[in-house]
């Protein structure tokens, strides 16, 4: 029996119809997916299909895929005790928790608590350690945010919407928007143009721009890595023409939450404490969130042997679970932003809360580790991407390096050409 939890949900009726879709993504995922437990509760989300993509069976429930459906119905079932007939049974990795929803907001507001207090107290010389942690905990609300975002931390919406809101305010971060573009990165994750993560910077568009320009490209997929995200920022969710004319009453509202938010915090903040002040007290903080906001997209998303795909050659399965890297981060870091940093789970199903990833995480192991990519963080990792990954050149369909030359030298095998030498010497 396959049932592809991860995108769909079984209704808890005596005679449920059929499974329906919400996006094509989501369709192709569930596929692989599953969540199960037998009566001892051993687990065993993933369970590589074996049948091709279009009308299965599912003839335990005796339930066929229908595909010509629209969205998805009910919620997913929490069964405790053992059913006859039934050899395994529904873990709920997909179910929400509402105590331990509020336990992350719990844990983040403790902990920005604790870092302004030590921010009050702390001598000058203790400020990179208080800063260090203090981004670190500022964080957490973006991840908060981030689970509203998709749904997974209340089953109410409008709570989704409000809490997500305001999570997001204090990093001036609209809701909407980057709850609308964050969803679009997920349907085509890695997909060249249509990611809205991130894209790559590409050869052509290296070659063509002017100095300045290579300047900034050259940092941001450089020693600047960890302030790309703020250029994302401004880019992606503050221009309205960029949104469905559907979707604008809801980004207003969002837009609205920011500016209360700067109007009665920052701006105050500015005008008693002054510009050291404000840099000391959000600033600061503010870019520490963005540090890890940036090394997050870079870090799980980059490799050398990670392509970027055109739409044609592009695969939902593929993209999510080969092109999603999982980092392990220090653990004070992983309980502050609340286990973000165990992606793949995450792609493979948006309904996963973040409290249960690191369970999908051990079951995704289990059925599917050879296909997965498994990173550290540190200096080796940064270092490898931000020294491979400069351009992607579609054509080839692998990473190159800012300069011609050096380009050549890749191509060639590491073994400089005639031409090449040519042109070093008469530069």
């Amino acid at each position: 029996m396959y049932l592809a939890a991860s995108t769909l949900r079984i209704s808890a009726t005596t005679n449920p119809d059929l499974f329906e879709k919400r996006t094509r993504q989501e369709q192709m995922a569930g596929l692989m997916a599953t969540s199960l437990r037998n009566p001892r509760g051993s687990i065993a989300l993933l369970k590589k299909p074996s049948q091709p993509l279009g009308k299965f069976a599912l003839p335990s429930l005796g339930l066929k895929w229908r595909s010509p459906v629209t969205k998805a119905i009910a919620t997913p079932v929490n069964i405790i005790a053992s059913v006859p007939g039934f050899v395994q049974l529904a873990e709920p990795v997909f179910e929400i928790d509402e105590f331990k929803a509020w336990k992350t907001v719990a844990i983040t507001i403790s902990a920005l608590a604790a870092g302004y207090a030590a921010l009050a107290v702390a001598p000058w010389y203790l400020y990179p350690v208080v800063y260090m942690y203090l981004g670190t905990a500022v964080t957490g609300l973006f991840v908060v945010g981030h689970d509203c975002g998709h749904n997974s931390f209340s089953k109410s919406q409008l709570v989704n919407d409000v809490v997500g809101t305001i999570m997001m305010a204090p990093l001036i971060y609209p809701f909407e928007p980057w709850r609308i573009k964050h969803n679009i990165h997920h349907a085509h994750t890695n997909k060249l143009i249509m990611d809205t993560a991130w894209q790559p910077f590409r050869p052509h568009q290296f070659d063509r721009a002017g100095p300045f320009t290579k300047a900034v490209m050259k940092a941001a997929m450089g020693p600047l890595w960890w302030v790309a995200s703020v250029g994302h920022w401004l880019l992606w969710h503050f221009d309205l023409s960029k949104f469905r004319t559907q979707d604008l009453p809801k980004v207003k509202v969002s837009l609205v939450a920011v500016l209360a938010f700067t109007l009665v915090v920052l701006l105050p903040l500015l005008i008693t404490q002054g510009p050291i002040g404000f840099i000391k007290w959000w600033l600061l903080p503010w870019l520490g969130f963005h540090f890890w906001m940036s090394t997050f997209t870079l870090v799980h998303h980059t490799a050398p042997h990670i392509p970027f795909k055109q739409n044609r050659e592009w695969n939902v399965v593929e993209a999510q679970l080969n092109g999603t890297v999982h980092c392990d981060y220090p653990a004070w870091v992983e309980i502050l932003c609340h286990d973000i940093s165990v992606h793949i789970p995450h792609h493979v199903s948006t309904r996963i809360p973040s409290y249960n990833l690191r369970k999908a995480y051990a079951s995704i192991q289990k059925n599917w580790d050879k296909y997965l990519n498994k990173a550290v963080f540190g200096i080796p990792l940064i270092s490898t991407i931000i020294n491979e990954c400069n351009l992607f050149d579609a054509e080839q369909k692998k990473w190159i390096k800012f300069e011609k030359a050096a380009r050549q030298l890749q191509s060639s095998g590491g073994k400089p050409s005639s031409a090449s030498n040519d042109s070093t010497c008469l530069n």
